[in-house]
């Protein structure tokens, strides 16, 4: 597999230098409540959400005119069966349109709250009552997945539409420090530590999932969604060699053996999926995922074999991990804790605005700020450093010109552009 190689500030063919890019308000003077996440209006390019932590949407109309506005169209803040939760990563995380929302008026949701005073991530759908103005009627909620959360870190929440048309999630292993909870090598009993991939259609020859509490059902008493006949995991008997019962296999999962996959996003232009892993105490990671890879997690922090006993690396740091053997899959890019301790997943550039970060995977550390452009060249994936900013916690486009848009929780989203 291909590994890490660093070149932060030297000069790399096709990518822009630190210092020849930079960050502006995307939207002038325009501010956002904790802005967490940016997704698209399939088919337009002059509208965006922006999801606010706190539990409000707000859509932006008008991007590439005079007339630039925001109008909130959605507000979770008081679930009807639950309280929201917005303590430290929890909250509103996620939403994803319907790519046919016009026909379907649905729209998608990831959000923490507490019920009965037990934490739960969820993922519904809710209705459009005005499909024109992507008003949401509040009433309309159909919980998809509602899974009891053991701890409040580490809860993924990003959901996309792939270009496939199933809706993909992603969940963090529950929290805690080391997989307290035995997540990262489990695939049946729980809606943790993967991704998923799920028929919201609910299409002739889909699958219903295998029971468990957390699937939400319709009135009829059916499963709320559908589990697509070619997931990776339908039939699974065993797993890292160990058996498991195939009624009990969470046919959902696309992808798995991941820590807290914060941020993931499908190349426009070529349909890969790329995700930031965030880590423990020593790496953080990119992968691309791929149906049915397993990333190792809790075996692997990045491209490192994990030691739950030493995991701050005090006693020695850690050797590469056997991919080969192991099977699992190693990660394209990794940065020690010199650069940052939290890494935000991004997007890949398909704008022309900026010269050189064109086809770059660009995605962000939290903790840091830093800003980074990744390449693939050879074998290899190069990295640089190209802006600085904080809480960066979501990256998207502009629907108008595909210019890299940056969410800071601090409240603002900026885009990148040239000096």
């Amino acid at each position: 597999m291909r590994h890490l190689v660093l070149s932060l500030l030297a000069t790399v063919s096709g990518l822009p230098l630190l210092g020849e890019v930079a960050l502006e308000p995307a939207f002038g003077k325009m501010t956002f409540n904790q802005p967490v996440a940016i997704s698209p209006v399939p088919g337009a390019s002059d509208r965006l959400l922006v999801v606010e932590k706190n539990g409000t949407l707000q859509l932006v109309e008008g991007i590439g005119s005079q007339n630039l506005f925001k109008r909130q169209i959605f507000d979770i803040t008081q679930p009807r069966d639950g309280k929201l939760e917005t303590q430290g990563e929890s909250g509103f995380l996620g939403v994803a349109l319907h790519p046919k929302f016009k026909q379907t008026s649905q729209i998608f949701v990831y959000y923490s709250l507490k019920v009965d005073g037990k934490l739960h991530q969820r993922v519904s759908s809710f209705r459009l009552s005005d499909v024109s103005a992507l008003n949401v009627d509040q009433a309309s909620e159909q919980v998809l997945i509602s899974q009891l959360d053991p701890a409040g870190n580490h809860n993924g929440g990003d959901i996309h539409f792939g270009p496939d048309g199933c809706l993909y999630i992603s969940a963090g292993d529950g929290g805690g420090g080391g997989d307290p909870f035995d997540s990262g090598r489990q695939i049946a009993d729980r809606f943790l530590a993967a991704v998923f991939r799920i028929d919201v259609d609910r299409k002739a020859g889909s699958l219903a999932p295998n029971p468990h509490d957390s699937v939400g059902k319709l009135p009829s008493g059916e499963a709320a969604y559908k589990v697509p006949a070619d997931n990776p995991f339908v039939g699974a008997k065993s797993h890292r060699g160990q058996p498991v019962d195939p009624t009990k296999v969470r046919t959902e999962i696309w992808a798995t053996g991941l820590r807290n996959a914060w941020r993931f996003s499908f190349d426009p232009k070529t349909g890969s999926c790329f995700t930031g892993d965030v880590g423990q105490n020593l790496y953080e990671e990119i992968n691309i995922l791929v149906p049915g890879g397993d990333y190792g997690w809790s075996v692997l922090e990045g491209d490192h074999s994990f030691n739950k006993k030493d995991p701050s690396g005090k006693k020695g740091m850690p050797g590469k991990g056997d991919h080969a053997a192991s099977k699992f899959q190693a990660p394209i890019h990794e940065y020690d804790r010199k650069l940052g301790n939290s890494v935000t997943g991004g997007v890949v550039c398909r704008g022309q605005r900026v010269p050189g970060l064109e086809g770059a995977y660009v995605f962000g550390d939290f903790a840091s700020g830093r800003i980074f452009a990744l390449r693939q060249k050879g074998a290899a994936w190069e990295s640089e450093q190209i802006a600085k900013d904080i809480t960066v916690a979501g990256f998207g486009h502009d629907p108008s010109n595909g210019d890299v848009l940056v969410a800071s929780l601090a409240g603002q989203v900026k885009r990148i552009v040239r000096k």
